[in-house]
Order: C-alpha cells, then sequence, then structure tokens
C-alpha cells in the first residue's frame, strides 16, 4: 500500500507537468513582441565572450506563464559582417524578443538561425526569423521530425531551410563558426555550435546545468559516451547549454554522472526483477540532485531507464516506438 501510494503521488506529479505544457503549447501570448521585456521573459543577457552571447533561462519547469516565459537558452554570435543565432525559443514573441536584444548588441544583420536540434521549445520560434528571411539550419532528419514529431505541439511548424548532415563552418565576416554533430539527445538532429577564437561552444539540450534532463527521445549510454567526447573535444571552453547557466567542462562530467545513476537504478530494479510501476514507486531523487530544476521530469526519466536499460529496449526503432507512445506533450522538451 505504502509503494501503491508514492506511485500515485509521481503519477499525479507526472499529470500536473503535463497539463502545464499543453498550456505551453497551447496558450497565444497575452502580450505582443513590444510588451514582452526580457525580465517578463525570464531572461538574462550574459556575455560569454567578447562578441557572443547568450540569453539565460531563469525559469523552472512548468512555467507559471508558458506563453511569454522562455524555457531554454538562446545565443548570439556577432561577427564583422553578420550575426548567428541559436535557438529562438518556443513561439514568436519570445524569438522577435531576441532579435531584438541583438539590434541592441549590434549593427551588423542577422544572418543565420541555427535549429541545436528539432524540439519545440527550440524551434516553435522559427516562423519570427522566416518572416524576416533569415536562412535557418539544423542537421540530420529536422526536417521530418519538426512536422511530424511536433505536429501536436507547435501550431505553425517552420523547419530549417539548410540541413547539414557532417562537420560545417560558417563565416561571419573574419569569424568563423563550427558546427559539428553529436548524439545522444535526440537520436540524429543535435548539432553543437563553437566559436574558436573565443573558445565558446553552445551544446542545445546536450548539457542540462543544474536541472533535470528530457531523456525520453534519447539513449542514455549514447548520451554518456558523447558527453565524455564533448568534454574532450572542448576542455577549455565556456559552455552555453540548452537549460541552464553557464558552464564549462565540469558540467559534461556532472549530467553524464546522472545518467550513469539512472543507468544503476535500472540495472538494480532488472535484477530485482521489478515491474515499471514498483521500480518507480520505490525510487526517491539522489540527495544530490533534489535542488536541481525540472523535478517534474524524474518520474519520466526513471521511466525511460526502465525501458533502455532494464528491458534492454535501446535500439534507435525501440527508442522512436517508446518516445512516440509518450503524451504529445511531453515531447514538446
Amino acid at each position: 500500500m505504502k509503494h501503491l501510494r508514492r506511485w500515485v503521488m509521481s503519477l499525479s506529479a507526472a499529470v500536473a507537468t503535463l497539463a502545464t505544457i499543453v498550456g505551453l503549447q497551447l496558450a497565444t501570448p497575452a502580450q505582443t513582441p513590444t510588451d514582452l521585456t526580457l525580465e517578463v521573459a525570464g531572461l538574462t543577457v550574459e556575455e560569454l565572450a567578447d562578441g557572443v552571447y547568450g540569453l539565460i533561462a531563469s525559469t523552472d519547469f512548468p512555467p507559471a506563464e508558458p506563453a511569454t516565459t522562455a524555457i531554454c537558452n538562446g545565443g548570439i554570435v556577432i561577427g564583422s559582417d553578420g550575426v548567428l543565432v541559436v535557438d529562438p525559443f518556443h513561439n514568436e514573441a519570445l524569438a522577435t524578443l531576441l532579435y531584438e536584444t541583438v539590434a541592441t548588441l549590434t549593427d551588423q544583420p542577422i544572418r543565420y538561425v541555427i535549429n541545436s536540434h528539432y524540439h519545440f521549445d527550440h524551434t516553435g520560434g522559427n516562423p519570427a526569423g522566416d518572416a524576416l528571411g533569415y536562412a535557418t539550419l539544423g542537421r540530420g532528419p529536422i526536417r521530418d521530425w519538426m512536422l511530424t514529431r511536433n505536429v501536436d505541439s507547435d501550431p505553425n511548424p517552420t523547419p530549417p531551410d539548410v540541413i547539414v548532415n557532417g562537420p560545417g563552418e560558417l563565416w561571419l565576416g573574419d569569424r568563423a563558426v563550427q558546427l559539428a554533430a553529436f548524439e545522444g539527445h535526440t537520436g540524429g538532429t543535435d548539432l553543437v555550435i563553437y566559436v574558436p577564437d573565443v573558445d565558446v561552444l553552445m551544446t542545445g539540450d546536450l548539457l542540462f546545468t543544474q536541472r533535470l534532463p528530457y531523456a525520453a527521445d534519447g539513449n542514455l549510454r549514447v548520451w554518456q559516451t558523447n558527453l565524455e567526447q564533448l568534454a574532450e573535444t572542448y576542455p577549455t571552453a565556456i559552455v552555453l547549454p540548452g537549460h541552464g547557466p553557464i558552464s564549462d567542462r565540469a558540467d559534461f562530467d556532472v549530467l553524464k554522472d546522472y545518467l550513469a545513476y539512472l543507468e544503476t537504478l535500472a540495472l538494480d530494479w532488472k535484477e530485482q526483477g521489478l515491474s515499471e510501476e514498483d521500480a518507480i514507486a520505490q525510487t526517491i531523487i539522489a540527495d544530490e540532485y533534489t535542488d536541481y530544476l525540472f523535478q517534474g521530469l524524474f518520474s519520466s526519466n526513471l521511466s525511460t531507464a526502465y525501458q533502455q536499460i532494464t528491458l534492454g529496449q535501446d535500439d534507435a526503432a525501440s527508442i522512436q516506438g517508446y518516445f512516440a507512445h509518450q503524451p504529445p506533450e511531453l515531447q514538446a522538451l
């Protein structure tokens, strides 16, 4: 009975989280872009290096005001004859706020918008850039997945015009920006952005810092391996994560340890022969993660670990099948 009560409490928390995510997707912003401010959006502009900025989202998830609150971080890279913008948030009002912020930092025109992966909280603002004629870049199956997987969350899916399927390089006048593919979070659309002259890396959701990650669309073991590779490839970089404060190499290790913690739990459930319901019901988050934001994602993390590690269903087809059967509302992150 004790386990049942705890399971019901976990389920109730998950349902409450999903209900708010529905609000995130369906709410129409009450404020126009001219009314929306960085403060209202929960964003702080931080200079990562000369001419490179992060718009850091401070909200917990789910946010109290989803229509006007940014969930993820955005990025700005300014060169001598143009600007690159990363992840224009989840609606046009927030994307417009991002573009207006660029205008306060430079007179250079925006030339490129990059989606670090296909999830709605990073791509729902694409129509604002499309209307202004900005070229949007993404990786792999991002067009198909935005037009299919995002259909229940994005009222106006606007996928990238340019697809990057290998290492790439953009030039903003005298400043190079390198693009590289890594795996783990979305199974084929994750793209990192690196500015070598100032050693700044923007990872999208390959890195969550001081937040529990969304993992149902990824591969826990592959993600751990790629976090190691990111730490080795960019050992001294200033890092802008997809969610959370400005980071560095150590935060790759922290997230890797959290994913390894999920794997350890799942292997223990397998040894005990527990059902998924019993496994989730008896598991309380470890003390070192209790002060993280996005606590509402913990039960989803446990379910993902059970499927991939306890049941061994970690091949691409199984992960896609599992993800496809998640509530559409939860696929937005």
